[in-house]
């Protein structure tokens, strides 16, 4: 439990701060008339969003096995990274929308309102608040081995990122006159596009473990190293792998010396088993299947 207690800590450190930052910014992208920090603000609010569904969703992975579920609830803290991808997804969408939008109304030769200084020092605060979060996060996420607050940190560091874009274009639109206020919703637009490819990414990530995709080649294969370490053992083969949330899964096949007693056997396997839960975690799921040499 000491585990999810740290996640709701930092999951809720996470979520004042975006508290604060989305009311600023739609406050400033309201008053300063800034489609860019509107914009932001909605990514803001999906940030507020995906920790609330963090919140939710770590409790319910954290949970042990049961009859319903023998391999535990892990697979729940992907779903929660999928439900962020979701979201992030959706704001990019409409943040892309509304930026072509106003774009295809400047092209019409529709006047766009320059955006107030207020705007621009919400966009300032914002990049240095999400990037102190991103760095908070992230270095739990690792430290804890939690995808979906790895995957919530990045969305810390795609509000960062975004920001950037906002106050660029904000700070254009505001020094370079009135013929460049078109960078306003140009920069929302670019804001949209760099946090689709983030959501890409989460997305792709947790559809490959719902979908129960390998680890990848060299994971597998520094498990193999580890059992063929064994000098009594010989041609490891059906090796399967997955991710099973925080946690992952090792099936293999090993061929011993048919003629051994079997409480040697059972050691070996139980000695095998122990190598790979000292590598890849107490939690790593093992099944060892011995079969004799013929």
């Amino acid at each position: 439990m000491k585990r999810e207690r740290e996640i709701y800590k930092v999951t809720l450190v996470g979520s004042a701060g975006n508290v604060v930052l989305l009311t600023f910014k739609f406050i400033a992208g309201l008053l300063g008339n800034s489609s860019a920090m509107i914009a932001d603000a909605v990514h803001s609010l999906s940030d507020f969003v995906t920790d609330v569904v963090v919140l939710v969703f770590v409790g319910i992975s954290a949970k042990p096995q049961d009859e319903s579920h023998d391999y535990g609830h892990g697979k729940f803290e992907t779903i929660a990274s999928f439900l962020i991808g979701l979201a992030l997804m959706a704001a990019a969408t409409g943040i892309i929308v509304t930026g072509g939008m106003k774009l295809l109304a400047w092209w019409g030769g529709e006047a766009l309102e320059a955006p107030g200084w207020i705007a621009l020092w919400a966009a300032l605060l914002s990049i240095v608040v999400k990037e102190l979060l991103y760095q908070y996060t992230a270095r739990k996420g690792r430290k804890l081995d939690s995808q979906v607050m790895i995957a919530n940190a990045w969305h810390h560091r795609s509000d960062a990122l975004s920001s950037i874009g906002a106050a660029i274009g904000i700070g254009g639109a505001i020094w370079l006159g009135q013929r460049w206020t078109v960078l306003d919703p140009l920069a929302s637009i670019v804001v949209g596009l760099m946090l689709v490819k983030v959501a890409w990414q989460l997305l792709k990530t947790s559809v490959s473990e719902l979908t129960e995709c390998s680890l990848p080649a060299e994971t597998e294969q520094e498990i193999e190293d580890i059992i063929q370490a064994f000098p009594d053992v010989q041609e490891p083969h059906n090796l399967r792998t997955r991710r099973i949330g925080n946690r992952i899964a090792i099936e293999a096949h090993i061929r011993m010396d048919g003629s051994l007693p079997l409480h040697v056997v059972h050691e070996r396997a139980t000695a095998i088993e122990h190598k790979l839960k000292e590598r890849f975690g107490a939690k790593t799921h093992v099944t060892i299947h011995m079969e004799p040499i013929k």
